[in-house]
């Protein structure tokens, strides 16, 4: 029932970072049906290209070996090792292609479906595999028994195949065994043949619909509950509250350290309540005004009360204020189309030095 309940729960789709440390991990879909099917392929390649030379090959050497056997002395332990391996070598012939077809086949049935790649976690040992529950699972569970369906369904056609095809080619096999060896040897090949393109095709239809299935089901056990996908985001992304704190405590900082630099500001430029900028310009020192600091609202007033603590002037501009605030940034010289209107105020503030400070200036 937990299993059910778990499985009944997972309704998100798989994420990309999921999906991404799943073939890491070499765990991808395959389909075995695809491997079945790319080996009676290479059957069928060595039947139509290569038998013919190997069972006339075949066919010449039994026919040497049954007419003259005393060409083959078996007097002695050197004379058996001998024919040994000239049999063993007669068979690596007729063999080896085939062989060969069926490796590369094998290999190209696994290149097909995913790329190749080593993965040292598929070959780490691991409990599970030796689980009980596990094997159970895997045996009795819905992959096990669509693998015993897939099986049934295999077998009950090839065995239907043989019957029909042995059944049509009665007559043929017949009179086959009257000819000689190499003779009967292409009828039996011709036989396989018939058999071979017609299970191929069929196992095509079966690769195809078991190559799908496999990457739906794969996809299926992939799947993730709405817990799983959050606690993936936060960890990818972070802690949304950790991250607010965060982002709180980098602003107070920013905030203080402006407040700090207000004290060193030539000047202040304020929209009366809801903006304020103090800029810092000395002549041997810079080559056109900073922005130390900048606020709205709680801050703009903060930044006029410090200012007012240590007689920087105020020069009150609303729209001047409301633009330049749209358009600075703390730590940097102010834009070129600020200079001229910033420069009166400058001009005023140095104009004015050997005045009394005052706490407002009217612009």
């Amino acid at each position: 029932m937990s299993e059910a309940a778990d499985k009944d729960s997972k309704t998100e789709e798989a994420t990309e970072k999921k999906i991404r440390d799943t073939i890491e991990q070499g765990k991808l879909p395959h389909s075995k049906e695809t491997a079945i099917l790319l080996s009676f392929v290479a059957i069928l390649v060595y039947c139509v290209f290569f038998v013919d030379a190997d069972i006339a090959a075949a066919g010449a050497f039994l026919a040497d070996f049954l007419e003259r056997p005393e060409a083959w002395s078996l007097g002695t332990a050197e004379d058996v090792m001998q024919l040994y391996r000239v049999v063993l070598v007669e068979i690596g012939k007729m063999l080896g292609i085939f062989v060969l077809l069926l490796a590369v086949a094998g290999v190209a049935a696994s290149a097909l479906q995913n790329m190749p790649q080593f993965v040292g976690e598929r070959i780490r040992p691991q409990a599970s595999r030796i689980s009980l529950s596990k094997g159970w699972d895997r045996l009795f569970g819905m992959a096990g028994f669509v693998e015993f369906a897939k099986s049934l369904g295999k077998l009950a056609f090839v065995i239907a195949v043989l019957s029909f095809a042995v059944n049509e080619a009665r007559d043929r096999l017949l009179s086959g065994m009257l000819t000689n060896p190499t003779t009967f040897g292409i009828v039996i090949r011709d036989v396989l043949i018939n058999i071979l393109i017609s299970i191929t095709l069929v196992m095509a239809a079966i690769s195809v619909i078991d190559l799908i299935w496999s990457r739906f089901h794969w996809r299926q056990d992939l799947r993730m509950t709405k817990q799983e996908v959050k606690d993936e985001h936060k960890q990818s992304e972070g802690d949304p509250i950790v991250k607010a704190r965060l982002r709180s405590l980098a602003r107070d900082r920013a905030r203080r350290r402006m407040m700090t630099a207000v004290p060193k500001a030539t000047l202040i430029i304020a929209n009366p309540t809801h903006y304020s900028i103090a800029l810092r310009y000395v002549r041997d020192e810079d080559s056109a005004p900073v922005v130390v600091a900048k606020g709205q609202d709680l801050v703009a007033l903060k930044i006029r009360e410090i200012a007012g603590q240590h007689g920087i002037p105020i020069f009150e501009d609303v729209a001047l204020a409301r633009s330049m605030y749209k358009q600075v940034s703390v730590d940097n010289v102010i834009p070129a189309q600020f200079y001229q209107a910033v420069a009166e105020l400058v001009r005023i503030v140095y104009a004015r030095k050997t005045r009394p400070p005052q706490r407002r200036e009217m612009q």
